[in-house]
């Protein structure tokens, strides 16, 4: 007997005109894409090539946007010039990264606690505090400035503290500041992760910390590596609270502060400003790039469940 014989398939073939429109539509995309990128990216790129640039091409007639002859003298004028009597680059580099990363260790630990208890917990105003902290989030912080001004003169007189004028009351503005936003963040994470993995560890003769350590934390960690990067931008680039609390203590100063002495009455010294801006964002993009695996995930995980 022989072999059945099966009819062939029909083959599907592509109108042409389909396809183009489709290569079409799909070149359009590509191509707004890049617009967007060209338009993202071109003000940092301006910024480092007028670091490289002399003063004769920074003020010529015709902008080039390539530098046409290079030069590593605003970098040095940031980096070895006397900005502010006494105090150096370095020195404002060490402030800035030691209110950053204190801030930003602070402000996991209470945010991740909070959002625990927020999203964990049934007790009373809790809907009166999740919406309290997402009205925070609304309000510019020029508008909460001068109230943590006050209340922080309030524990400074009341206590003896000193928290104006110095990194620890900065360090703290900082994270009252960020709490808002990151708790809100953490709240998804948390609600994110099932509760029945938790009464299983409990079943089987876990403790409290237990699960919060074996279970809980590890589920999390992703989430907290996202919002610890939004508050450590936050906290690098800062510049009117910093102003505002540290006022005349210049040995306190970050580096935010310092672009502001490049402004003189009688010019500004635009080298040293897009040299100075240059080595301010190179810190936040070795942050960035090894954490950015870490915040992806995060920020899938966090659009689970709210």
């Amino acid at each position: 007997m022989s072999a059945p014989t099966t009819a062939p398939r029909p083959v599907h073939r592509i109108d042409p005109v389909l396809r183009a429109r489709r290569l079409a539509g799909r070149a359009g995309l590509y191509a707004a894409g890049l617009a967007v990128f060209v338009f993202s990216v071109f003000p940092v790129y301006w910024m480092v090539s007028t670091a490289f640039k002399p003063g004769g091409e920074l003020f010529a007639k015709e902008p080039t946007f390539f530098p046409q002859s290079p030069t590593l003298k605003n970098f040095d004028q940031v980096i070895n010039g006397n900005v502010i009597p006494g105090v150096d680059f370095w020195q404002f580099l060490v402030n800035s990264l030691l209110v950053t990363l204190a801030s930003v260790a602070i402000g996991a630990v209470l945010a991740l606690l909070a959002a625990i208890a927020v999203a964990r917990f049934k007790f009373r105003l809790r809907t009166t505090l999740i919406v309290t902290l997402m009205v925070i989030q609304m309000v510019p912080i020029e508008a909460l400035i001068i109230s943590i001004f006050i209340n922080f003169r309030h524990i400074q007189d009341g206590t003896g503290i000193q928290m104006l004028g110095t990194l620890t009351g900065l360090v703290f503005a900082y994270t009252a500041v960020q709490l808002p936003i990151t708790i809100m963040m953490m709240r998804g994470f948390v609600a994110a992760v099932p509760k029945e993995l938790e009464e299983a560890a409990a079943i089987d003769g876990a403790g409290h910390w237990t699960v919060f350590w074996r279970i809980l934390m590890p589920l999390v960690a992703p989430g907290l590596v996202a919002a610890s990067i939004f508050a450590f931008i936050t906290a690098w680039n800062e510049f009117i609270i910093a102003l505002t609390f540290l006022g005349r203590s210049s040995e306190s100063y970050t580096l935010p502060l310092t672009l502001s002495y490049f402004f003189g009455r009688y010019g500004t010294d635009w080298g040293a400003i897009m040299a100075a801006s240059t080595l301010l964002t190179i810190p936040v993009m070795i942050f960035f790039l090894f954490v950015q695996r870490r915040m992806v995930s995060g920020l899938t995980m966090g659009a689970v469940k709210g």
